[in-house]
């Protein structure tokens, strides 16, 4: 087929290609250009002539392309699936062995609980010990004071007493 042959077109795309020409002249451009723009709109929306009879070359390689992507896809698709199963069968062996050790946890964790319970219990009673002890070393000091007082007011009053004593 010489190049530029338009018998692989059908009628559609004939009176497409003359409906587009028709419009670019009426816009101005020359029959050569209209006509080119013409068959290269219809070239673009429909992939070239579509009558059968010739070898299509570009219509083989885009049946290749399409069966390589469909070969792709399902590849890939498989080898999801089996991720997914992997993925399915290690939680399930996980949750198999959380299940196992859930007894166990629970009784550390109880352990756990009452090993704090009896440490804070501990704390408090250190720390009323403390305050007991506390309160007794201010009640003390409390008491020091006064004895301590009371001996001063003793001695002010002996030396008052002594002092009134020689003078009479």
């Amino acid at each position: 087929m010489p190049r530029g042959d338009k018998s692989s077109y059908t009628d559609k795309q004939r009176r497409q290609a003359e409906h587009i020409e028709e419009s670019e002249k009426d816009e101005g451009r020359s029959e050569a250009a209209a006509e080119r723009i013409a068959w290269a709109t219809v070239n673009k929306q429909d992939g070239g002539g579509k009558k059968g009879g010739g070898t299509r070359k570009a219509t083989k390689k885009t049946a290749k392309k399409a069966t390589i992507k469909k070969a792709v896809k399902k590849a890939a698709t498989k080898k999801a699936a089996k991720k997914t199963a992997a993925k399915k069968a290690t939680k399930k062996a996980a949750t198999k062995k959380a299940a196992k050790k859930t007894p166990a946890k629970k009784a550390t964790k109880k352990a756990a609980t009452k090993k704090a319970a009896k440490k804070a219990t501990t704390k408090k009673a250190v720390r009323k010990s403390a305050a007991k002890k506390v309160a007794k070393k201010t009640t003390t000091g409390k008491a020091t004071k006064k004895a301590a007082t009371k001996k001063a007011a003793k001695k002010t009053t002996a030396r008052k007493a002594a002092k009134k004593t020689p003078a009479q």
